[in-house]
Order: C-alpha cells, then structure tokens, then sequence
C-alpha cells in the first residue's frame, strides 16, 4: 500500500514539475492575430489549391456556365471549348480572368466581367483544434473563421481546462519563433468578452489542454494499467494452474 502511494506521489511531483514548461505563452503575441472587425478576408483574395470546387458563371457561354470543377492533383481545371488552366496558385478572379482572355477568341463577350469565378467549395486549407475536445482534428479554413466558433464547433469536454486555451501560430521560417497567446475561453462564454476572439488564419493549432487533476489522472491511468494488466495476467495464469491441477487430480 505504501509503494502505491509512494508511486502516486511520484507521479504527481513529476506531473507538476513538467506542467510548469506546459504552457509557453506570451500575452503580447496576440498582436500576431488579427481581430475579425478589423480584417476583410473575403473569397476573392482567397488562393485555390487541390481539392477545392469552383463554380463558373457565364451566360454567354453555355458550355461552361453553372459547370462546376473541383481543383485536380496536379492544380488545373478543364472546359469544354477552352482546355485546361492552371488554377492552383491562382484567385478566383485570376482564374475567371484567364478564362474571359481564351473565351473571347470564340465567342463575343460583353461587360466588364462576363465570367465569375465562384468557390463553392473550401477544402485545401485547414486549421487544427487538438486536446481536451469532442471533436478534434483538422478543420476546414474558410478565411472568416474566428477562434470563438472554432471552440463551440469543437466542444471542449468536461476534462478540458478551458481557462488556459493555447493558440498557435506555427512559423515557417525555423529562425522565428511560433506565436502563442492564452485564451479563457470561460470568460469568452460566461462575460462576452470578445477580446481575444482573434480571426484565425490556415494552419493555426488551438490546444485546450486538461485540467491539472484530469492530467494527473491520466498519468496515473498510464502507468497503472500496465501494470494492473501484468497482474491480471499473472492471476488468470496462477488460477488455470490450480484448475488444471485440480482437475488432473481428480481423475487419476
């Protein structure tokens, strides 16, 4: 009993030892995020890439108007009459812009715009919602996704330590540092305070970390069932002797 105890105080010193270094936050880093009334992110100015779906609009080109394309592997679309474009890389305006060009040589377009280009499908671009959640994962970036939706899409679960939410923002260059800022997504629900209700941007990670009880709970769970499941073995291996033996005594 008391290497139990000595085992699970152990555990606990290690636990808070190494919850210390958990969090990396720094509060100023939010200046890194930008606030969704202070940004337009609109579909125009969004970048297609594999396997997002377009939808072209052109009245004076039946073969393609209302024709619905989903980005292929290598980034092109194809048209009938028109061919095939590199649309990966590209805006849907770019992309209606370079159908209007190929478009005009067959057939008379009048207006400033007669093709649109419209996404109907977001699908290439992700953000990540991980830890204490019932439904983590990757989720689809859609340029208008602020971390207040994220995190009710997301609902964190009872284990989840919702006042030390951490959001990060990963750097692709390996001599800048990620940004990382704290959210009490408590206060966010329970007080309306929006003001780190940040807009997030592709490949941005939201952790909810567990509460330091449940943590300490599952680093229990994790060193104890090995073990109790070496004795369970040890057991149902000890009591099929006794059977065994009990039985072959019997019948001689």
């Amino acid at each position: 009993m008391r290497c139990k105890v000595i085992l699970l105080q152990v555990i606990v010193l290690t636990f808070m030892v190494s919850l210390a270094g958990c969090f990396s936050s720094n509060p100023k880093n939010i200046q890194a995020f930008a606030r969704p009334a202070q940004v337009i992110v609109t579909a125009k100015n969004y970048i297609l890439q594999p396997p997002d779906e377009i939808e072209v609009h052109c009245l004076k080109v039946p073969e393609i108007n209302l024709q619905r394309q989903r980005i292929r592997p290598d980034g092109k679309v194809s048209f009938e009459a028109l061919g095939e474009f590199e649309a990966a890389g590209k805006t849907p305006a770019e992309l209606a812009k370079e159908l209007q060009q190929k478009a005009i040589l067959l057939y008379t377009l009048t207006g400033d715009k007669p093709i649109e280009v419209r996404l109907i499908a977001y699908q290439s671009k992700v953000y990540y919602v991980l830890g204490q959640v019932y439904l983590p994962g990757p989720k689809v970036y859609t340029g208008r996704d602020s971390l207040l939706y994220a995190l009710a899409e997301a609902r964190p679960n009872p284990m989840a330590w919702i006042e030390r939410v951490q959001v990060i923002r990963p750097s692709a260059d390996k001599s800048v540092k990620p940004k990382i800022f704290e959210v009490n997504f408590d206060r966010m629900m329970a007080h309306g305070d929006n003001s780190k209700n940040i807009l997030l941007q592709e490949g941005d990670i939201i952790y909810v970390p567990p509460t330091v009880l449940s943590a300490i709970a599952m680093k229990v769970e994790e060193v104890i069932r090995p073990i109790a499941r070496a004795f369970s073995g040890a057991y149902v291996i000890q009591s099929g002797g006794q059977r065994t033996g009990g039985g072959a005594g019997g019948g001689y």
